[in-house]
C-alpha cells in the first residue's frame, strides 16, 4: 500500500507540475496583450500628431498648400476644434491671449493671407513685431504693421479691416511676387536698419502660433 505521506508527496509534485504549466501558458498571452496594447497606443498617437502636422505649417512665408484647409477636413490642434479652420481658431486664442483689438478680425486674417498665397501667421506676427499687436500705434491709424511709415507721418487705414487687406496685397505685391522669400529677406526693405532683431521676433511669433498654447 502507498502510505500517506508519500501520496502527499505525490500531489504535491503535481501541484507543482500544474503551476508550471499554467505559468508558461500565462506569460506569452501577457507578453503578446502588452505589446499589442503599446503598438496599438503608439499607432493613436502617430494618428494624432500627423493630424496635427496637417495643419501646421513649415516656417516659410508662401501659404503651403495643405493648409488650405476645409470645414471637411476636421483638423484636430486641440480639444476645443473639431471643425472650421483650425488656423482661425489658432490666431484668434492668440489675439485673445494677448487682448489684441484684431481678435475678430482672425477669420479676415486668415482669407486674405490665403487670397494672396501668404502664410497664415504672417500678418500677425508682423503686428506683434511693430505695435503689440496694435497696442502701440498712432491714433485712429488702424495701422498696427508700421506699414507706410515716413518722414512726414505714417499711412492711416479708415479701418483694421482696410488695413488687413491692404497690407496683404502690398506683401504678396512688393515682396513674395519680388523674390522676399524669407523673413530675412522681407527685413532688409522692410526695416533696412534692423539689426537683426526685427526677423529673430517674427520668427519667433510665427512659431508662437503653431503651439496649442492659445
Amino acid at each position: 500500500m502507498i502510505s500517506l505521506e508519500k501520496l502527499e508527496n505525490n500531489l504535491g509534485l503535481w501541484k507543482q507540475i500544474v503551476l508550471i504549466f499554467f505559468f508558461l501558458l500565462a506569460t506569452p498571452l501577457v507578453i503578446i496583450t502588452s505589446v499589442f496594447a503599446l503598438y496599438s497606443f503608439e499607432n493613436t498617437g502617430k494618428e494624432k500628431a500627423n493630424k496635427i502636422q496637417a495643419v501646421l505649417p513649415q516656417n516659410h512665408l508662401f501659404k503651403p498648400e495643405v493648409l488650405a484647409a476645409s470645414t471637411t477636413s476636421e483638423p484636430e490642434i486641440t480639444s476645443d476644434i473639431s471643425t472650421a479652420d483650425a488656423r482661425v481658431e489658432i490666431i484668434k486664442n492668440y489675439l485673445r491671449f494677448y487682448k489684441s483689438p484684431l481678435e475678430p478680425y482672425a477669420q479676415l486674417i486668415v482669407a486674405e493671407s490665403d487670397k494672396n498665397n501668404l502664410d497664415w501667421r504672417l500678418l500677425v506676427a508682423i503686428a506683434q513685431q511693430e505695435s503689440n499687436l496694435c497696442k502701440v500705434i498712432p491714433e485712429n491709424s488702424y495701422n498696427c504693421w508700421g506699414w507706410g511709415i515716413h518722414t512726414e507721418g505714417t499711412l492711416k487705414f479708415d479701418s483694421y479691416e482696410q488695413a488687413i487687406r491692404v497690407i496683404a496685397i502690398g506683401l504678396r505685391k512688393n515682396y513674395i511676387e519680388k523674390g522676399y522669400n524669407t523673413i530675412e529677406e522681407i527685413m532688409k526693405k522692410y526695416t533696412p536698419r534692423s539689426n537683426g532683431s526685427w526677423a529673430f521676433g517674427v520668427n519667433k511669433f510665427m512659431e508662437d502660433m503653431t503651439l496649442p498654447l492659445y
